[in-house]
C-alpha cells in the first residue's frame, strides 16, 4: 500500500513549513503498517518562497500556472503515485490520531472517501459557531471540507477529480458525485470526527464580516453559480495572507 499526501499551495510560505512538520509525524500512522507514503505539494503560481519551502521539507512539488485550488489538488494528484489520495490543505495540521483513523478505513475495505470534522484554531466565538454548523451538515450530509479529504486514488481519476468549473465548493461538488458512485458499489463516504482536523483560523484577520456578507449574497443571489467566477471567491484567491 501507497499514501499520497497531496498539499495545494498558494502563497503559503507563513505556514506551509508548520503544516508539512506536523503532517510528517502524523504519517507514522500509514508507515508503521509497513505502508509507502509520499508528500506532494503543488505550487499553484505562487509569488513566494513556498516552493522553496516545500522541497526543503522533502516534498516533491509540482507546478499548476493557473491559480485555482481545485486544479492545484488535480495537479498534484496527477503526480501521485499510490493507491490513496489524502488531500491536506496548506494551513492545516492532522494529528497521528486522524491519519490512523484514516488508515483503518482503508483497511476495511468498505470505505471509497471520506474527511474529517474541522476546528478552528484560536477563539473566535462567531466562526466557531459557524464551523460547528458546517460539521454538523458534513456529518448529516456527508459532505467533505476540502481542507481534508481522502479517496482511493482510481476512483478519483475515474471521476474526472475536482471540477475544474469551480473556484469554491468544489468539495461539495466532489462529495455528491462520490455519494453516487458509492452508492452503487455498495461503499461509503466517512467523516471521521473522534480527532477533528486543527485548521488556521487566518481569514478572521484578514477578512471584515463585511466581505464575507457580501460574498454570502452573491452565492445567494446567483442561486450558486458566483462559485464559477474566480472575482466572486476572492478570499481564497486575492492573495492575502
Amino acid at each position: 500500500m501507497k499514501i499520497s499526501i497531496v498539499v495545494p499551495a498558494f502563497n503559503e510560505e507563513r505556514l506551509l513549513g508548520a503544516s508539512l512538520s506536523q503532517i510528517q509525524v502524523a504519517a507514522v500512522a500509514f508507515t508503521r503498517r509497513g505502508w509507502a507514503t509520499e508528500l506532494i505539494v503543488c505550487d499553484n503560481n505562487s509569488t513566494d518562497r513556498t516552493a522553496e519551502l516545500a522541497r526543503a521539507a522533502g516534498a516533491t512539488v509540482v507546478f499548476e500556472p493557473f491559480n485555482q485550488i481545485a486544479r492545484a489538488r488535480n495537479s498534484g494528484a496527477a503526480a501521485a503515485t499510490g493507491e490513496w489520495l489524502v488531500f491536506v490543505d496548506a494551513d492545516s495540521h492532522p494529528d497521528t490520531a486522524l491519519f490512523e483513523e484514516v488508515a483503518v478505513q482503508i483497511e476495511s475495505g468498505r470505505c471509497l472517501a471520506g474527511g474529517c470534522t474541522v476546528k478552528l484554531a484560536g477563539d473566535y466565538p462567531l466562526l466557531k459557531s459557524l464551523t460547528a454548523l458546517w460539521n454538523g451538515l458534513s456529518r448529516a450530509l456527508h459532505w467533505m471540507a476540502g481542507s481534508f479529504i481522502f479517496c482511493e486514488a482510481k476512483t478519483f481519476r475515474a471521476l474526472g477529480g475536482f471540477s475544474g468549473e469551480l473556484f469554491a465548493g468544489e468539495e461539495v461538488d466532489l462529495s455528491r458525485r462520490l455519494k453516487k458512485l458509492a452508492r452503487a458499489d455498495g461503499k461509503q463516504i466517512v467523516i471521521l470526527h473522534r480527532h477533528p482536523l486543527l485548521t488556521s483560523a487566518r481569514k478572521a484577520h484578514l477578512y471584515s464580516t463585511g466581505e464575507y456578507l457580501r460574498f454570502l449574497l452573491k452565492i445567494i443571489l446567483t442561486g450558486g453559480k458566483a462559485v464559477a467566477s474566480r472575482s466572486a471567491c476572492h478570499p481564497w484567491y486575492d492573495g492575502r495572507r
